[in-house]
């Protein structure tokens, strides 16, 4: 497979190396800013497009990475389907709900083979934990717990343009609560708060949510977001059934024990950036790719699960606003 990646930046390099460790050829780089295209090129190979025209058009070209800013994922999107690429996309579709359901009219079919970035799916531990969940370990799930926390605030700049807590951080926790759950959420009732910064405020986003979400058979999930963590990244998961429970804990950065005289046990601390954290999981979600495209097979997260995400997000900043619970009728 040959790859043309759409765009230089921090969340770009990632899938260069995931598109060379799963054995594909980073064939070209497109940014507006060349030098950062030249860079990520000069890395890990691969030309440098002048415009995204040359990559759409490009007939040796048989995947399109989309690592650009949010706002041109759908419009990126929209062309490389019609240039009859592969498509890879990342989080989210776009920022309003109304332009992703518009890029959905207009790719088609084409949305059951395009695959959307939320690589948490493929965190091993997850995996195993959705895994024992649907081979009856703990029986019928009642309750679901998803904690996701920053170890410290981005740089307003990018909380400013970000779409807020709910579409930029907690989206990935929509998704896997749906991955986990295996029904849709149908309720929705968020609580949102500035606790850690008032700048944050001031662009009018949160730093610190709560989302309670039910299914139709009842089954409950709880999101819980901070955008500051004194400890590091945090990133739990717990399932409660009828048996017992299902924990997914934070990996540490390794598992040195300290015993003292005081009769303390220290352990190592935390990750503290995403890209440590996700690494694995950003590899296998293009092994993944790849994997499926060879057997014919529909990606393993596709654009209608970009889709109900972003609802789940959008009837969140709805419950918040409006101070109550929002339905969100299953697709």
């Amino acid at each position: 497979m040959r790859v043309a990646l759409l765009g230089a930046g921090r969340i770009a390099e990632v899938h260069a190396r995931g598109i060379k460790g799963a054995g594909a050829e980073l064939a070209g780089v497109y940014d507006l800013r060349r030098e950062a295209a030249e860079a990520v090129a000069g890395r890990f190979g691969g030309a440098v497009y002048g415009d995204v025209d040359a990559a759409l058009s490009d007939p040796g070209i048989d995947a399109i990475a989309i690592a650009t800013p949010t706002d041109t994922h759908a419009d990126y999107l929209v062309r490389a389907v019609a240039a009859r690429k592969q498509v890879f996309c990342e989080k989210p579709i776009d920022l309003s709900l109304a332009r992703a359901l518009e890029c959905m009219a207009e790719i088609g079919d084409a949305a059951d083979r395009v695959q959307i970035g939320f690589n948490r799916r493929f965190d091993k531990t997850f995996s195993r934990l959705r895994e024992r969940l649907s081979e009856g370990a703990i029986g019928k799930i009642e309750n679901l717990t998803i904690i996701s926390r920053d170890p410290a605030p981005a740089p307003i700049g990018y909380l400013a343009s970000s779409g807020g807590i709910l579409k930029d951080m907690a989206i990935h926790d929509f998704d896997m609560a749906r991955f986990i759950l295996g029904e849709e959420p149908v309720e929705v009732f968020a609580t949102g708060s500035v606790l850690v910064d008032p700048e944050i405020g001031s662009v009018g986003d949160h730093d610190s949510i709560s989302v309670v979400m039910r299914t139709a058979s009842g089954v409950q999930c709880q999101i819980l977001n901070s955008r500051r963590c004194a400890y590091g990244y945090d990133q739990r998961i717990e399932a409660f059934g009828e048996k017992g429970s299902l924990r997914a804990e934070n990996p540490l950065v390794d598992e040195l024990r300290v015993n003292l005289a005081t009769g303390t046990d220290t352990r190592s601390q935390l990750s503290n950036f995403f890209l440590d954290r996700y690494m694995d999981a950003f590899a296998a979600q293009w092994v993944s790719f790849f994997s499926t495209l060879k057997a014919g097979k529909p990606p393993a997260v596709t654009f209608r699960d970009g889709l109900r995400a972003l609802e789940l997000a959008e009837a969140g900043n709805r419950s918040i606003a409006e101070k109550r619970v929002i339905e969100v009728p299953a697709r």
